[in-house]
């Protein structure tokens, strides 16, 4: 049975379909459009998202981080995620199986801690009265130990996987990427989170967090170095780093260049460490809406003040949505920002700006002395808007990115510099004097990640030096600078590749079998000494990789390198930019055919340029974590993020403080809950 929504959407009814599992259903309706495509519709807000089966939900959850943090404006600090069990623990939940019927006391004691750990839980819950009636109910045989067994057992789990990480790490072919974030406790005490980030030797996308420790203050940057480089040493990850990426330390630049300097030393880094330090993306974004807000803050105060004007009282907001639904205007629930989320303050001037007409009833009707808007201040208004969606737009889809790799990023953020070039020329001063300051601030810190993600956007075989070329003479004016920086990015791309040669001039030697899988070809597995690792190397691969050979050298011309096929054979074709293209896939396909090229897109495109919209100020401890000793929370919050793959919460969630404004509560509020 189907029932039309309107033009464009269906809403299906299919008792066959597969069951939405996920929780962040909850907040969305997924209904089909005329040309058989699915969209997530979200239930606050009404935006339409992708909901193809490719997609994920990752971009939906996402966007309740924007979507709630302003339609619930209580929430001062990040909202815990919903614990969500994987498929497969769901569907083994309504049935036990005769192997499981056998108790264990020792097992039952591991699933205990590893609650624990998982779901944030203190150690003396085994003390909590409805607990224990809880288990004694469940399994009379099971005997609770105590909080400081539970907490023993929980170390011990760490310490495993500790074990079994550092393996990982000792074994990855690729090299690691950092990323360094700075937390808080709510006694303000200072924990910075050491990431690393790669890709591993099955060609996925890999995040773990390394360490979490204490520091005296985040000034003393030089001591935050010297425990950081202690820390890669004991993981012997100090000769396989790529690039760092340091966002709200206040003392960023000091810590990377004491890390540089080391590292260059030792000679550890790829083009002496000129691609070492990167900032993300999100910062950037967040630096450059930040200066436009600050360039319009009077008009937007002046807005905000409206709201709350209006929604100050329950009888004037009333009265205000009867007037504004006689006048026609779409019932919208009016927004209240919050100034340290511009998401929210972007929401808030975009409905404002729907209800105008409604506040200029109500300024002609209301004594009070509020100062409404004129109308040339919702014309400056319209401008803020629209140079926020650029903003908005982009944060939302690089958010909805199931793959978040380096190569992501420079075809977005050459259009935005393109677009705030444009607007700096406009007629318009408002528009222009702010565009102007964006653009400033924009190319401040495009230039720390300009050469890292064009070389990153080489390495995605839909564009390779294409959309380097195009945007370059898109951005700048001067043809024979936009030449100058496009033979730049050409040049430091070869450097690259050469010094990736020279690196595995040995490995090189022994070319990649062809694997006979359901993937293609793939490469040899080759480490940072040069020697190669493939395992499980079957006769017939060697019969695959003579005829691969005999393909490659028979053809009577010179041979040619990996990089020279790779830039001129066409490129990958394409529908669109969002057609879920899997670049890791791509370069596991074609690991054999470019082996060297495969080799330097592992390193780069697993660097973490992504986009954070959790704001810095969330990355807030909770009040158990915060009466913890710093060993101790370390030690849960690694473990839960290295166990983390049974369900699909993240520690930065997990341990995340929630504060509810007027009393002063703490709660764990689930991502879908009021």
């Amino acid at each position: 049975m189907m029932e039309a929504n309107d033009s464009n959407t269906i809403a299906v009814h299919n008792p066959r379909a597969r069951k939405l599992r996920s929780l962040v259903w909850n907040d969305f309706t997924k209904e089909r459009k005329a040309d058989g495509s699915y969209v997530a519709i979200c239930n606050h807000c009404k935006k339409q998202l992708t909901a193809s089966s490719r997609s994920g939900t990752t971009h939906l959850k996402n966007h309740l981080v924007i979507c709630t943090s302003t339609k619930r404006i209580k929430r001062k600090k990040l909202v815990v995620r919903r614990l969500v069990l994987k498929s497969t623990d769901a569907k083994s939940e309504d049935a036990v199986s005769s192997e499981h019927s056998h108790f264990d006391q020792e097992s039952s004691r591991q699933d205990l801690a590893r609650m624990v750990i998982l779901h944030g839980y203190p150690f003396n819950i085994v003390h909590h009265v409805g607990f224990r009636t809880f288990i004694r109910n469940l399994q009379p045989m099971f005997k609770l130990v105590s909080a400081d067994v539970v907490k023993a057992d929980c170390m011990k789990i760490y310490e495993n996987e500790r074990l079994r990480l550092l393996e990982v790490l000792d074994k990855l072919h690729s090299r690691i990427s950092l990323t360094i974030d700075v937390w808080r406790s709510i006694e303000d005490a200072k924990y910075v989170c050491l990431t690393c980030h790669y890709v591993d030797n099955d060609w996925q996308l890999q995040k773990k967090i390394l360490n979490f420790f204490h520091v005296g203050s985040l000034e003393m940057g030089q001591e935050i170095s010297k425990t950081i480089l202690e820390k890669l040493l004991e993981w012997n990850i100090d000769g396989k780093l790529c690039t760092i990426v340091l966002d709200n330390c206040g003392t960023s630049d000091l810590v990377a260049s004491e890390l540089l300097g080391y590292l260059r030393v030792k000679g550890f880094l790829i083009s002496n460490g000129e691609m070492f330090y990167a900032r993300s993306g999100g910062q950037l974004l967040n630096i450059v809406v930040q200066t436009a807000l600050d360039s319009a803050c009077e008009i937007i105060g002046r807005i905000r003040a409206c709201v709350q004007y209006v929604k100050s009282s329950h009888e004037r907001l009333a009265r205000f949505q009867k007037d504004a639904e006689q006048m026609g205007i779409p019932q919208k629930q009016l927004v209240l920002d919050s100034p340290a989320s511009w998401p929210s303050t972007h929401l808030m001037l975009k409905t404002a700006c729907q209800y105008q007409e409604a506040f200029k009833h109500l300024a002609e009707c209301d004594i009070e002395s509020i100062d409404f808007p004129s109308p040339k201040d919702w014309d400056d208004v319209r401008a803020i808007i629209d140079c926020l969606e650029v903003f908005y737009d982009a944060m939302e889809k690089f958010s909805a990115t199931r793959i978040p790799t380096a190569s992501l990023y420079f075809n977005e953020m050459c259009g935005i510099h393109f677009l705030l070039k444009t607007r700096y020329k406009s007629p318009q001063p408002f528009i222009a004097s702010m565009a102007k300051e964006m653009l400033e601030k924009f190319e401040q810190y495009w230039e720390f990640n300009r050469m890292l993600m064009a070389i990153a956007s080489v390495l995605d075989p839909r564009y390779k030096m294409k959309s380097v070329e195009y945007f370059f003479t898109k951005v700048f004016d001067d043809s024979s600078e936009a030449k100058t920086r496009i033979d730049n990015v050409h040049d430091s791309f070869i450097n690259l590749y050469n010094e990736y040669i020279g690196q595995s001039a040995n490995s090189l030697k022994s070319q990649a079998f062809y694997s006979g899988t359901s993937g293609g070809y793939s490469s040899a597995e080759f480490g940072n000494d040069g020697e190669c690792k493939t395992s499980h190397i079957t006769l017939s691969d060697t019969q695959r990789g003579l005829d691969q050979y005999l393909k490659e050298t028979s053809s009577g011309h010179p041979a040619r390198s990996d990089l020279d096929m790779y830039l001129e054979e066409a490129v990958h074709p394409s529908n669109s930019p969002d057609d879920n293209f899997d670049i890791l896939a791509w370069w596991k396909y074609n690991a054999a055919k470019y082996p060297a090229l495969s080799m330097m897109a592992r390193d780069i495109l697993g660097i973490p340029i992504s986009v954070d919209l959790v704001d810095s100020d969330a990355r807030t401890l909770n009040q158990y974590l915060s009466s913890t000793d710093p060993v101790t929370i370390e030690c849960l919050i690694c473990a839960q993020d290295w166990i983390g793959n049974e369900t699909e919460v993240s520690p930065v969630d997990a341990l995340a403080l929630v504060s509810l404004e007027g009393n002063g509560d703490e709660v764990m509020v689930p991502a879908g809950g009021d």
